[in-house]
């Protein structure tokens, strides 16, 4: 049973099923949004979430038993992890107060392309790997923020209270001006009270928004290829462990035949003791 779950799982076309098959759910919830087709096709609808839900269930099992008792590996790889508890929360209720909680885990079912997908696996991996180099930035960031939004209040709050009334509403102003939206607006607004105010959102928007953005990207591409790094390492080492298996099978089949190549000797040594028995009695039998 394991080795044919074993094999399930090293199929090309097993994956893939699985991808269609999550596609084909989030076709179905973002068709749930009709009310003409929910009122129409409600209970279609509902038997196609219970099909995927039980080949999810399939799935699951089938993974489980393919490393079978070493559960370890299933439950050790996050993803997986991530794949079983939202199959679990699935098994929630549609019906009751329980409605509401159903339909949004039914939602979480679409984050299994992230898991299903190698490449969104790496981006995700990826992501996850940055957050600590990330609170760096995010530091260098807010002390920027403070710095310009204590300025932006002394030099504007009078002009404009609407935008720099106080430190929150600079903040939020810098907040707009970072995202590049209609932050030239907030600038002429400011160059009415004085000409060369441009300065001040100019360096702004050099220093928050080209080197700190740039900053992200420059640790999400590092930590990408980290993680590129870390992904081949893991696959030379399951194709490592593979390959162990397979010589560890080779060499039991070897001894197997050794065995049998011994038996047959002995079967053949046996035949000739009888043959040359039988002779033995067939002359004391001629005498």
């Amino acid at each position: 049973m394991k080795a044919l779950c074993q094999r399930i799982i090293a199929l090309p076309y097993f994956e893939h099923f699985i991808v269609v098959l999550i596609a084909i759910n989030s076709i179905i919830l973002g068709l749930e949004t009709s009310t003409f087709l929910t009122t129409s096709y409600d209970s279609w609808f509902l038997l196609a979430h219970q099909l995927i839900l039980a080949v999810f269930i399939l799935e699951a099992i089938i993974k489980i038993t393919a490393v079978a008792p070493q559960w370890k590996k299933y439950f050790g790889d996050g993803w997986n992890l991530f794949d079983f508890s939202i199959i679990i929360l699935s098994l929630i209720p549609a019906t009751g107060q329980f409605a509401m909680i159903a339909r949004l885990v039914r939602l979480l079912r679409i984050l299994r392309l992230v898991s299903a997908i190698p490449e969104l696996r790496l981006i995700v991996s990826t992501l996850i790997r940055s957050i600590p180099s990330m609170g760096h930035v995010l530091i260098l960031s807010g002390i920027l923020f403070y710095i310009y939004g204590i300025l932006g209040y002394h030099l504007f709050h009078k002009h404009d209270p609407e935008l720099w009334g106080s430190f929150g509403l600079s903040l939020l102003t810098l907040f707009r001006v970072i995202t590049l939206e209609d932050w030239t607006d907030v600038m002429y607004v400011a160059m009415d009270l004085n000409p060369y105010s441009w300065i001040y959102f100019v360096s702004f928007v050099v220093l928050g928004t080209f080197v700190v953005i740039n900053l992200f990207i420059a640790i999400v591409l590092n930590n990408l290829q980290d993680a590129k790094v870390d992904e081949q390492d893991a696959e030379k080492q399951a194709l490592a462990t593979s390959v162990e298996a397979i010589h560890a099978e080779v060499a039991v089949a070897k001894e197997e035949d050794l065995q049998v190549a011994q038996l047959l000797d002995q079967i053949k040594v046996t035949q000739q003791k009888l043959i040359d028995l039988q002779s033995q009695l067939e002359k004391k039998l001629k005498e």
